[in-house]
This record gives C-alpha cells, sequence and structure tokens, in this order.
C-alpha cells in the first residue's frame, strides 16, 4: 500500500528534473550570446506543450502539474526569446564585426 502523498512527492521530482534540464541550455545560450544551435521549431512545440500541460494541470487540479509546468514553460520560453533576439540581423552583424575586430587583434599571435 503506498502512502496518499508518494504520487504527489514522485510528481514533484519529476517536475523538477524536468525543470533542471532546461537550466544548462539557458545559461550556455546567455552567456555565449548565440542561438544558432537551438532548433527554433523543437522550442515553439516545447513552449506550445508546456502550456498545454499548465491548463491540464489547472483542469484536473493538479499542484505538481501546474507547478513544475509552469516553470518549464517560463525557462523554455526564455530559450525561445534568446533565440529570436540572438538570430536577429542586427545582433548577428554586431557579433560577426566583434568576432572579425577580435581576430584582427590576435594575428599575430
Amino acid at each position: 500500500m503506498t502512502p496518499s502523498f508518494l504520487p504527489e512527492v514522485i510528481g514533484f521530482c519529476a517536475g523538477l528534473c524536468s525543470m533542471v534540464s532546461f537550466t544548462p541550455q539557458l545559461i550556455k545560450t546567455w552567456r555565449e550570446q548565440d542561438a544558432r544551435s537551438i532548433s527554433l521549431r523543437m522550442y515553439v512545440v516545447t513552449v506550445t506543450g508546456f502550456g498545454l500541460w499548465v491548463t491540464y494541470g489547472v483542469m484536473i487540479g493538479s499542484l505538481p502539474v501546474m507547478l513544475t509546468n509552469s516553470v518549464c514553460l517560463i525557462l523554455s520560453a526564455l530559450i525561445l526569446a534568446l533565440k529570436w533576439r540572438f538570430s536577429r540581423p542586427d545582433h548577428v552583424a554586431r557579433r560577426k564585426s566583434v568576432g572579425e575586430a577580435v581576430g584582427a587583434g590576435t594575428a599575430g599571435h
């Protein structure tokens, strides 16, 4: 016989794993200010999926589903926003000009 709180604990643990899985990508993208390797389609689907999970969690009244998927929605939406921000032509042009300036200064080394 399983204790009544066990499914809630398992739900929160599963959600925690999902939340933690987004943080390395978010940190890497922010530090490098480069999102070329991020799939736009994949993150659009991911954000949509988490939005639906939050809606489902509200409909069934499940706190683990609502809370953990809300955090995952925010984290994946941030990654999607960084993909958009760092893919804009003005940012790409700025990144290329900085790279050329750095490369020009190290040619004699």
